[in-house]
């Protein structure tokens, strides 16, 4: 097994005003050479938007995007003609396929929008683009992992063209969770919300993550009441 740790003061990063962003990979114009993603998952970045401020509308294709929104709410529009808002406890993903054009915005005239958005490389190229959020009740699921997006269409949660799961938990503190890997060969990232966990015998503070390969199960000791991100790519 091989655990790699990032605390959270190693992360890359940009202070646009309007935006702030840590980066956990190479991005925009952070560039780290051992720092490029691990296996499929390209980008983990960590915004903060202003308010009624925001990405006007962009291009992507042939990439799988998720955002998690902690705090706020992100007002999506795209060139499908989608246009919905996305609150904390729902998680948004879009394939973007062929090509998409889409804009994030913070509609809130004071509420500062706080989001996590990861892309994974996708598994099938030049699909038509596709978009789909859900509402998932991290509370009353409190002390487990949820599945809020996989590739397996049986899985709890949103689909798309990977096959690899992300997943989020509220854990208590006291609790030890295993997460054994599902698939041979596959390696996890965990990253640290909030809270306090032990993982694989490795400390882990608010906002520092662990890549972790060659593993058959992980575990979860929970220092202190945690939310974690939890993902499982093909290398």
């Amino acid at each position: 097994m091989k655990t790699t740790i990032y605390r959270n003061g190693s992360r890359g990063g940009a202070d646009h005003g309007w935006l702030r962003s840590a980066f956990s990979y190479s991005f925009a114009d952070y560039f780290d050479r051992k720092r490029m993603g691990l296996g499929a998952l390209r980008v983990f970045n960590d915004d903060e938007i202003a308010p009624s401020t925001g990405f006007p509308m962009h291009p992507h294709d042939n990439m799988e995007i998720v955002t998690i929104v902690t705090e706020g709410a992100v007002e999506h529009k795209d060139s499908m003609g989608s246009g919905s808002v996305i609150r904390p406890g729902e998680v948004q993903r879009m394939s973007a396929g062929s090509g998409i054009l889409h804009s994030e915005w913070n509609p809130s005239d004071d509420e500062v929008l706080k989001l996590f958005q990861i892309w994974i490389k996708t598994r099938d190229r030049d699909i038509a683009p596709e978009y789909e959020q859900a509402v998932f009740d991290f509370e009353s699921s409190r002390g487990w992992l949820i599945t809020v997006v996989s590739g397996d269409p049986d899985e709890e949660g949103l689909t798309f063209h990977q096959d690899a799961w992300i997943m989020r938990g509220f854990l208590s503190g006291g609790q030890s969770v295993d997460y054994k890997v599902k698939r041979d060969g596959d390696a996890l990232y965990v990253f640290v919300v909030e809270g306090r966990v032990t993982v694989n015998g490795e400390r882990l503070g608010r906002r520092d993550a662990a890549e972790i390969e060659n593993a058959d199960t992980v575990r979860l000791d929970v220092d202190a009441e945690s939310d974690i991100i939890l993902i499982e790519v093909p290398m």
